[in-house]
């Protein structure tokens, strides 16, 4: 193996690239698309990628140097994608099989991370069912999404709550709270009632400590899930000092650190700017963003937060219409969160949901590709100066077969060939980026030339 890793090292950079983007060119797409239609599928590439061509022993964690992911010590750039209800489609037999097929289509197109629910909070088909008490088929559910996964070589961040309704979410909590006697009046009580809290404490102990019974592998010490979420878009509104939030935060960051200081830990923030950065104000979709108890930087330089995220929503904040004002405004939002990560909070930020809905008026498949390459193109720019962006999450991947789970968001890949070809080639340019630099590569030495064209290279 020694020997193999060496010869593979010493290729010459021009017969490096030659091969990778030979192998990408003769790939033909799981999707079903002609050549002509896409560029070709990204699995053989990312099976040579700096970590996935090595032996399954040696699948390792992901981790932070600075403000950059690495594993084993090498860069790890990430294109991903959203599918949250994986875990409940795996546990019907029926729907098992879409959890296999979006992970197969994702690897197809080179996709390396995925972001999912491991919460169902007293819902239909309920982890949880009320507190503490679960149910073990669903459990095994999460455990075939995750044993999948690592089939697949893709990486998760699970989320461990909502804020939202959805799949239960913190007013679930305060009914539990409420039915155990508890006088409480608003469901942002979630984020300050003791009792409450530790039935948050309970469920992230509980889904940390689980066994895979697939895999026998402890949910701590599986390198398969790449961070724990502690919530999906928390906000506060109850107290729009902030003041609330950030405390339940460091205590939370610190808690999922106390049992599992292995694993990468973020929020779940959508990235508004709060009271403690009036000057960043400028930069929030609307005034009501700054009202509602969320502080990006402050949040984000509580102990225990690894890394920053940040959601995409300008069909949603600045107009449902599609607009030209969507464009800049995108751009502008990421790259002032990309600023604030490298100046203030020296680590790396994944856009970790963006998109645009088929509902919102004036919607064409060609503005959704424009968006697309609009916030990988201030990724890649990141990336050219070394920075904090570090990648995203587009929201959100389905299979064929699931329209009717469709928030107006998702992408079809099999049925979407222009945008599959801008995924994929995004894909591509960051398992090259990752390869060349994991050949020891510094920004100083003959490779960046290289890596420049193939980071701005309209086509490989």
């Amino acid at each position: 193996m020694d020997n193999l890793k060496r010869s593979r090292y010493d290729l010459p950079i021009v017969s490096f690239i030659s091969f990778l983007i030979l192998t990408v060119s003769l790939t033909s797409t799981a999707l079903g698309g002609s050549e002509d239609e896409e560029i070709g599928s990204t699995e053989s590439i990312v099976l040579h990628g700096s970590e996935t061509g090595k032996l399954e022993d040696e699948w390792q964690m992901v981790q932070k140097k600075g403000n950059q992911f690495v594993v084993n010590d090498q860069p790890f750039y990430v294109n991903g994608f959203n599918t949250y209800w994986l875990m409940v489609f795996a546990a019907d037999n029926s729907t098992r099989g879409k959890v296999t097929e979006v992970f197969k289509q994702a690897k197809s197109v080179g996709m390396t991370v995925c972001r999912t629910w491991a919460f169902n909070d007293g819902q239909w088909r309920a982890l949880q069912k009320s507190p503490s008490e679960y149910d073990e088929d669903v459990f095994k559910a999460l455990d075939f999404v995750i044993s999948e996964a690592r089939k697949y070589k893709i990486r998760l961040i699970l989320s461990l709550a909502n804020n939202w309704e959805a799949y239960g979410g913190k007013a679930q909590y305060v009914n539990w709270g409420r039915a155990a006697g508890l006088n409480l009046t608003s469901d942002d009580e979630f984020f300050s009632h003791p009792t409450l809290k530790s039935y948050y404490k309970a469920h992230v102990k509980t889904v940390l400590n689980r066994v895979n019974t697939f895999t026998n592998i402890t949910y701590k010490e599986d390198p398969t899930i790449f961070a724990w979420e502690l919530m999906n878009e928390p906000r506060c509104n109850m107290d729009s000092s902030g003041d609330t939030l950030q405390n339940w935060i460091e205590e939370m960051a610190v808690y999922v650190k106390s049992i599992d200081p292995k694993h990468l830990v973020e929020i779940g923030l959508e990235g508004f700017y709060g009271p403690s950065t009036p000057q960043r104000f400028q930069f929030n979709p609307n005034t009501y963003a700054q009202l509602v108890g969320t502080d990006f930087i402050r949040n984000h330089q509580a102990l225990g937060v690894d890394f920053a995220s940040v959601h995409i929503y300008a069909d949603s904040w600045v107009s449902q219409a599609i607009a030209d004002t969507h464009l800049p405004f995108i751009k502008s939002w990421m790259e002032a969160h990309i600023e604030d990560a490298e100046k203030y909070l020296g680590m790396p930020v994944i856009f970790a949901e963006f998109g645009v809905s088929a509902k919102d008026p004036g919607y064409n498949a060609t503005f959704r590709d424009t968006v697309i390459n609009t916030v990988y193109q201030v990724i890649l720019n990141s990336i050219k100066k070394g920075g904090s962006g570090a990648g995203s999450l587009l929201w959100q991947v389905f299979p064929d077969g699931t329209d009717y789970m469709d928030d107006g968001y998702a992408v079809v890949l099999s049925k979407s060939p222009s945008t599959s070809s801008i995924v994929s080639l995004q894909s591509t340019r960051l398992t090259l980026f990752n390869n060349l630099c994991s050949m020891r590569c510094h920004w100083g030495c003959r490779k960046k030339k290289v890596l420049e064209e193939i980071l701005y290279h309209d086509e490989l």
